[in-house]
Parts: C-alpha cells; sequence; structure tokens
C-alpha cells in the first residue's frame, strides 16, 4: 500500500540528505562532522493564513534543498522511508 502524506498549511515534509563522509579530495571526514542538517523537500502545505483568512504563498517548492535546524520537526516514516515535518518558518535556508 502506498501512503502520500500531504503537510497542512505553513508546515513541509523533508527527506534528509546524508552528509557527505569524504570530500572531494578523498579526506574522510570523521562521523561526528558528519551530521545531517540538509535535506530535500517533498511535499508543501498550501501554506499560513493571515488575519483576513486568506492563504501567504508557500515560499519553497518541491525539489529545494533546504538547511534545517539542528533540532525540531517530527519524524514521520512513509513506505519504510524517515521524513520530517517542519513548519516553514523553522527551515534556515534554501540553497541555490
Amino acid at each position: 500500500m502506498s501512503t502520500k502524506l500531504e503537510p497542512m498549511f505553513d508546515r513541509v515534509l523533508v527527506r534528509k540528505i546524508e552528509a557527505e563522509t569524504q570530500t572531494k579530495g578523498g579526506i574522510m571526514l570523521p562521523e561526528n562532522q558528519s551530521k545531517t542538517n540538509n535535506g530535500e523537500v517533498v511535499a508543501v502545505g498550501s501554506g499560513a493564513r493571515n488575519r483576513e483568512g486568506d492563504f501567504y504563498k508557500p515560499l519553497l517548492k518541491v525539489g529545494d534543498k533546504v538547511m534545517l535546524p539542528e533540532y525540531g520537526g517530527n519524524k514521520v516514516e512513509i513506505n519504510g522511508e524517515t521524513h520530517w515535518v517542519y513548519r516553514e518558518g523553522d527551515i534556515i535556508g534554501r540553497w541555490s
């Protein structure tokens, strides 16, 4: 059975990207240096509501590479794969 999660409002579903354990020059990085704080946006909610009840358009879109906070988010298992749900405002930035 395939399960699909559609985030609500200003929430974003992210799949964390594993940190590199080796540099381009071939230097092996220690495990504590390879902490994962980058991810790829898998799904985006419809946006937050303003005081008039209208939606703010989300700034992120599916496929964006983002920097995640060290703590926070909700861990979710979907089809045996781990994903995280964050509020759009909690995401630190988008890689260009």
